[in-house]
């Protein structure tokens, strides 16, 4: 496990975008863990969560021409990212979707660089995968090519089969989609700190009930 995973989760526990107790899941699940990526709210944060996307990125090896951020939590994201690169000496251009096409001014539903190649989506999670279909489908429209999808956090855990929605994505378009860090990330870190053991086997039961299989 490379270092800027870890470094990304106790960075995300300091600012309590990461958090231990008892929570809720969308889909009325009882976690010991809850994910919030929204809590990267100042620019500083941002800065460093571009970081992350951007290590994230190049540790991969995948070579892509353009970063998409999908409406609304992804625009932000994408630009971070776009920033980040840059000063790696990656300097790649970026777009976003409106909601709602515009039909004055410049016109048309994508804003920024028009899309074209090979294009990795950024985005915060995946939760039953609606938003990163239709950017999928959207930069497909526009004759460009969906090469990856990139998220913070990945919590492995099924939707509404066997399979999580990360792995339903993967399989559906045949296109790689991956993480910061992932769920056994996390449990790697709370074996790793002490004073953060204590929710290890909560975490471990849940990713035992709900866990997607490998």
């Amino acid at each position: 496990m490379t270092d800027f995973r870890q470094d990304f989760l106790e960075f995300a526990l300091a600012r309590q975008v990461l958090r231990f107790g008892e929570f809720v899941t969308k889909a009325g699940r009882q976690t010991p863990y809850f994910f919030n990526a929204g809590l990267f709210n100042d620019g500083e944060s941002l800065r460093r969560l571009g970081d992350f996307y951007a290590r994230a990125y190049l540790t991969s090896g995948l070579q892509c021409d353009q970063l998409f951020g999908p409406a609304y939590k992804g625009i932000t994201l994408a630009a971070a990212a776009a920033v980040a690169l840059a000063e790696k000496g990656h300097n790649l251009p970026y777009s976003y979707n409106r909601k709602e096409a515009k039909d004055h001014g410049e016109g048309g539903i994508i804003v920024g660089a028009p899309l074209a190649g090979r294009v990795l989506i950024i985005d915060d999670v995946i939760t039953d995968g609606g938003a990163k279909r239709e950017s999928i489908e959207l930069i497909r429209a526009q004759g460009a090519t969906p090469a990856a999808v990139l998220i913070a956090f990945d919590r492995m855990e099924r939707g509404r089969g066997e399979r999580s929605a990360v792995q339903e994505l993967q399989q559906e378009f045949a296109i790689p989609v991956m993480a910061i860090a992932t769920l056994d990330d996390l449990l790697a870190m709370l074996g790793r700190k002490a004073e953060l053991s204590r929710h290890r086997m909560a975490v471990m039961a849940y990713r035992e009930q709900y866990g997607a299989p490998a």
